[in-house]
């Protein structure tokens, strides 16, 4: 199995992308993170894959041909122009909860929002808005599952990144940035679900 990454320039600073192949099918998109730096990007997937990780430019043809797609439909997203995005993922290692939730995250449409509680209900665990949150800051493609339209309840931002790099104010910057280019105002409300 082989894995491959590419560093896009975003609004907020760098977007790490990566893909690995898959015993069952074509390569699917592993990762996606922000601000985060490439070492550090490409250790936690070397850690999470356990296989190396390499630039764009060395990863084999399939691999490459998908962060090409990758990287034009994200800049695409970004200036306001792309609603939904066509690539594979696959959500190695994550637990069956945290796919449960990000399946809640997924379902959430472009320009809407919701808060944890409402997609605890959402995925048939009412109460479970903490556990909800725990998982949504799980997420390791960002953006493509947008986890970015999961508010407080309150219809404030709430919390956004898990444990990707930068300040909090930072990250909340890149949330709401997120949700401006889908037309979205915070404080919010009116919610999906």
């Amino acid at each position: 199995m082989s894995a491959g990454y590419l560093v896009l320039p975003g609004p907020w600073g760098p977007i790490h992308v990566a893909a690995a192949a898959r015993a069952d099918g074509p390569p699917a998109i592993v990762a996606l993170e922000l601000l985060t730096p490439t070492e550090s990007f490409v250790a936690s997937l070397e850690g999470r894959l356990r296989i190396p990780v390499v630039p764009a430019a060395e990863a084999d043809l399939d691999i490459a041909g998908l962060l090409a797609r990758a990287r034009s439909e994200l800049e695409s997203y970004l200036r306001g122009e792309r609603p939904a995005f066509s690539l594979p993922i696959d959500l190695v290692g994550l637990s069956d909860w945290d796919r449960r939730v990000l399946a809640g995250v997924a379902s959430i449409p472009y320009g809407t929002v919701t808060s944890y509680g409402r997609l605890a209900r959402l995925i048939g665990k009412p109460g479970a808005a903490r556990a909800v949150g725990g998982a949504v800051g799980r997420n390791p493609v960002g953006v493509l599952i947008p986890c970015h339209r999961v508010v407080a309840g309150d219809g404030s931002l709430g919390g956004y990144g898990g444990d990707w790099w930068g300040s909090r104010e930072q990250l909340l910057g890149v949330k709401r940035g997120l949700l401006g280019i889908e037309a979205v105002a915070i404080p919010a409300s009116s919610f999906f679900g």
